[in-house]
């Protein structure tokens, strides 16, 4: 149950980017949970499942030694369900929170690559994607500011 919570429904055994599938799985759901509930309540699920995923974590790399397993994408799909909570739930916003997620994940500017490099445990591996998420959803929604202006 811990390896199937942690591999984000098992998106991360997907044989290629499993990183990439993981913020699919994320966005998929955000946009579910957006069409019912408030953005707030995303955001609050965020937290919660953050706080679960980082002691399932830390148990996952105690028994296996290894960190930042790459199977791991619970990180990426809270980092899209940060990135929506922030940005909206119309399919513009989660295909814009999909983009910058992505390059923020990967690319880790600034701050994003120094909780890569130097944060142990459950918290090294969802706090980078805290930060992407969080500046991803910052970015969509300053995009979909500008496409508003331009278009009227």
């Amino acid at each position: 149950m811990r390896k199937f919570f942690i591999y984000g429904l098992n998106s991360g055994l997907l044989p290629k980017a499993p990183g990439t599938w993981g913020s699919i799985v994320g966005g998929i759901f955000g946009y579910i949970i957006l069409l019912f509930l408030p953005q707030s309540t995303l955001f609050m699920l965020s937290i919660l499942v953050t706080l679960i995923a980082v002691k399932q974590i830390n148990i996952y790399e105690k028994e296996t030694k290894i960190h930042d397993d790459k199977r791991i994408v619970i990180d990426e799909i809270v980092g899209m369900w940060l990135a929506m909570s922030l940005a909206g739930g119309s399919i513009l916003a989660t295909i814009l929170s999909f983009i910058y997620f992505r390059i923020f994940d990967i690319i880790k500017p600034s701050i994003i690559g120094k909780i890569d490099e130097k944060v142990d445990g459950g918290w090294g591996v969802m706090g980078d994607d805290i930060v992407a998420g969080i500046t991803a959803g910052i970015s969509t929604s300053a995009t979909l500011v500008i496409i508003s202006k331009l278009m009227g």
